[in-house]
């Protein structure tokens, strides 16, 4: 089976998509839908995680490779393949072209999670590291196709691989047949192309919302202008969403189908994956966390049953690191202060037990005993605390005035 009609002949129907499910029986895994009771109570209405992070090479990417792979001719298939990515895309054609017979070779630029990197080579792809940013790694994969005549495996942009991603969306009608909305992340829109196809075509009821990381938010003015447009500087944690300008064809798709299109903050991203780690004991990378920081952001405008799509869960251990320290802090969890003391032993001391009495655990403290605004006999103190929340950072605040603390910031 091919769907390799040039994508100003027609437009992707329902067909397409059962038929790449049919292709990859025994290939992807039907993953798994979780309930969450937090989201449920927040939301007010049922919401469901659509757990594409527990995919083969965690993540969905593996569904539209495989199916573009598969769909080349045999003359196709000896030339091999080439893709260029800083992960999940990767990570999909290197072991869709395993599983299918295929040489690949994989352009990823220099500064790639090493994890990341590792995963490809084992799935049996050849790495290149080229290029500081994606667009550098890009031009070197197309340039190599161009000399060696291999096929680029664009990673959203053709009606082959939307038709592969579209297969979460059939999965979700038999998993949740009364789903109302349907949130996924968007970056180039592959995904959400997909799924809007295959769902609208059966329940043209069920709300479809897009989400993008406001620092890499492509859609929204590309909608309003009607026509993909590119956004020059891309600032965003969720690396797998980070696309400066919609795919052609997802792009009409998306305009056609998809409900609505919404962005999220940085802050709302790191709250989102450390909820999933906390409440579903999942891991999910910040592009896959993107829906849950949607229902976040706004939860009493989504109509139930929720189901939303949490698209990968290859995170670098360093990010995640950080993106936990954000997440917290944006959740009242983390607090920073800057106080002073008369510098006299036992003053730290003294401190702390103020800390201790209001239940705050010291994370880091640091001194600082000269500088401009400092007097003769004072020290200043740089402290991370540990809280339960918002309301209990105001109560350590206020504490530490009761006591005659002086706190800077």
């Amino acid at each position: 089976m091919s769907f390799r009609t040039p994508a100003h002949a027609r437009s992707l129907i329902l067909d397409d998509v059962r038929g790449a499910q049919k292709m990859l029986s025994g290939v992807a895994r039907c993953t798994p839908m979780e309930g969450s009771r937090y989201l449920t109570r927040l939301v007010g209405t049922s919401v469901h995680l659509k757990c594409e992070n527990l995919q083969r090479t965690g993540s969905f990417k593996l569904r539209g490779a495989y199916i573009r792979i598969a769909g080349l001719s045999p003359e196709e298939r000896a030339a091999g393949v080439v893709a260029a990515s800083a992960g999940n895309h990767a990570q999909g054609v290197a072991l869709a072209s395993a599983l299918l017979g295929v040489r690949s070779t994989v352009f990823m630029p220099v500064g790639a999670p090493l994890p990341k990197v590792a995963a490809t080579r084992e799935y049996g792809a050849e790495v290149r590291m080229h290029g500081q940013v994606v667009d550098e790694t890009l031009a070197a994969a197309q340039e190599f196709a161009h000399d060696t005549g291999a096929v680029f495996i664009h990673p959203f942009d053709h009606e082959d691989v939307i038709a592969g991603q579209g297969t979460v969306g059939l999965e979700i009608l038999e998993q949740c047949p009364e789903v109302g909305t349907i949130v996924v992340g968007m970056g180039g829109g592959g995904l959400a192309a997909g799924i809007a196809v295959a769902v609208k075509a059966v329940r043209p009821d069920v709300r479809i919302v897009g989400v993008q990381a406001e620092g890499a938010a492509c859609y929204p003015p590309s909608l309003a202008a009607g026509r993909p447009t590119t956004v020059e500087s891309l600032q965003t944690m969720a690396d797998g969403i980070k696309v400066g300008r919609p795919g052609d064809v997802p792009f009409a798709l998306v305009d056609e189908l998809v409900d609505e299109v919404r962005t999220v903050s940085e802050d709302e991203l790191s709250s989102a994956l450390l909820l999933c780690l906390e409440r579903a004991k999942l891991v999910v990378e910040p592009a896959g966390a993107s829906p849950v920081a949607a229902l976040l952001s706004r939860p009493e405008s989504f109509a139930g049953p929720v189901v939303a799509v949490l698209s990968g869960g290859n995170v670098d251990p360093l990010l995640m690191q950080r993106t936990l320290r954000h997440g917290m802090a944006a959740a009242g969890r983390y607090l920073s202060l800057r106080l002073r003391l008369t510098d006299r032993p036992g003053a730290l001391a003294t401190l702390l037990g103020v800390l201790s009495v209001a239940d705050a655990n010291v994370v880091d403290v640091s001194h600082a005993r000269t500088g401009p605004r400092l007097g003769l006999t004072e020290v200043e103190v740089e402290l991370q605390l540990e809280t339960m929340g918002p309301k209990h950072c105001t109560e350590v605040r206020e504490a530490l005035r009761e006591a005659g603390y002086l706190v800077v910031s």
